[in-house]
């Protein structure tokens, strides 16, 4: 019955410049933390930050100083990956961009950055597109992340041997999400608009090209009829009923941009698993909630996402079925949300969503978590959480057949140990743990 609850840490509780000054602040927050009776916190450990003054030069000194406060505190640590900017999403605070030097790459070629139709470029991460292409000093984007995760095992094996970091969690695209930077808010997206499909740099142009060429079809291009971030579904040919989507050229291109996101997934888990080989660790993937759009037949904001998610095709499924193979568990947002606090006019079902992606998880065997997507301190959030985390609720004559393998609150802040958001958020944690006092793994 017992679900395990982490919380996250600031976005910003290591500074710009890779120096941790919050540690009395900090201690404060574990301690809180603690009474609440908490298992562990999330933390950010930033690429940009640990690698950014040149190649292979990594300072971990700064997450060291916090990792021990966590040990110390008695917490388990599930550390993400973060090889993505800070800043330009939801609920960022601070500014971290990806290392100068890799950014340096993109001044004399911008292709290395994930492209919309009209050319714009997104910093936030590097395309996968040139996932396999040599070009920063000699080494592939993954081999640039397989190196810092190299780094981060040998500079963190204390913490490692020591059962203090339990999970790591990959980070696979824009806010360490598995998915394009299909609706990005730097570049004007609003909720609910659609997105675009984003991927108009060289590298996965031509990459398409040749997939189209070699099915035959050397005349079938990247789509232009799918419309601008904040349209509608019906204002595009490409999502219209009757649509792109559902002609052959149209599920040709949706097939092959949701594959190019599942494999880019896939060979970072791969590296990922010879890193950690040997760790007691749990590696995991999160997954974007993208509940806007959903009850529409086109699904479009899932699909500019790079899920290829239908009424009858579950696009869920198949990454789950991918991580089968490494393991490693899938980490899911928007577990607080209720559909009848969603805008009408955004077609929008959290509720059914996390329930498909849930189900799509458990049928392939795996350990899921979840996470709030916005920051929440009251019962309904609490209440709409619980029964995510266990769907059939608590059965008297054994364990549930399905829970959560645990779940992280976003996240820590002044207002969450307010008086009554402190004590709420006590209860759910209590609630979350089954009234058990131990944890019976």
């Amino acid at each position: 019955y017992y679900v395990q609850v982490y919380v996250m840490l600031p976005l910003d509780i290591i500074t710009v410049d890779n120096t941790f000054e919050k540690e009395d602040e900090t201690r404060a927050q574990l301690k809180k933390l603690t009474a609440a009776g908490v298992d562990g916190v999330m933390i950010d450990v930033w690429w940009g930050l640990v690698e950014g003054k040149e190649p292979g030069v990594y300072d971990w000194s700064a997450y060291k100083q916090v990792f021990k406060l966590v040990q110390e505190a008695g917490l388990k640590l599930q550390a993400i990956m973060s090889c993505h900017q800070c800043g330009g999403n939801v609920g960022d605070v601070g500014n971290i961009p990806i290392p100068q030097w890799v950014r340096d790459v993109g001044e004399d070629n911008p292709d290395i950055f994930y492209t919309n139709r009209e050319g714009v470029r997104n910093i936030e991460y590097l395309t996968l597109g040139v996932d396999d292409q040599p070009l920063f000093h000699g080494r592939t984007a993954i081999q640039l992340y397989a190196d810092y995760m190299k780094s981060f095992r040998e500079n963190m094996a204390d913490f490692l041997d020591a059962g203090v970091i339990v999970d790591i969690e990959v980070g696979l695209g824009p806010a360490g999400e598995m998915r394009y930077p299909s609706y990005p808010q730097s570049q004007g997206w609003v909720y609910p608009g659609i997105g675009e499909f984003i991927c108009y740099d060289k590298y996965l142009k031509a990459d398409f090209k040749a997939a189209a060429t070699a099915a035959g079809h050397p005349e079938w291009d990247l789509p232009d009829d799918a419309g601008e971030y904040n349209d509608t579904p019906e204002k595009t040919q490409f999502f219209a009923d009757n649509g792109t989507y559902q002609t052959d050229k149209g599920k040709f291109f949706l097939t092959w941009y949701s594959n190019k996101l599942i494999k880019h997934g896939d060979k970072i888990l791969d590296e990922a698993n010879k890193v950690f080989l040997g760790c007691t660790v749990q590696l995991a993937i999160k997954v974007s909630g993208i509940h806007w759009w959903y009850t529409v037949p086109n699904h479009a904001a899932e699909l500019t996402a790079g899920y290829y998610n239908l009424d009858d095709r579950d696009g869920y499924r198949t990454i789950a079925h991918m991580l089968t193979r490494h393991p490693a568990s899938m980490n899911f947002t928007c577990a607080e949300m209720r559909d009848n606090e969603q805008s009408s006019e955004a077609k929008s079902a959290p509720e059914e969503l996390v329930q498909q992606v849930l189900s799509a998880g458990w049928r392939e065997g795996l350990n899921l978590a979840c996470e709030n997507a916005l920051s929440r301190y009251d019962a309904t959030a609490y209440n709409t959480i619980l029964r995510n985390a266990r769907p059939q609720g608590i059965n008297r004559n054994g364990a549930p057949e399905h829970k959560l393998y645990g779940f992280t609150y976003l996240r820590v802040s002044d207002e969450l140990f307010e008086g009554e958001n402190y004590t709420t958020f006590k209860t759910f944690v209590r609630r979350m743990h089954a009234n058990l006092d131990f944890n019976p793994k």
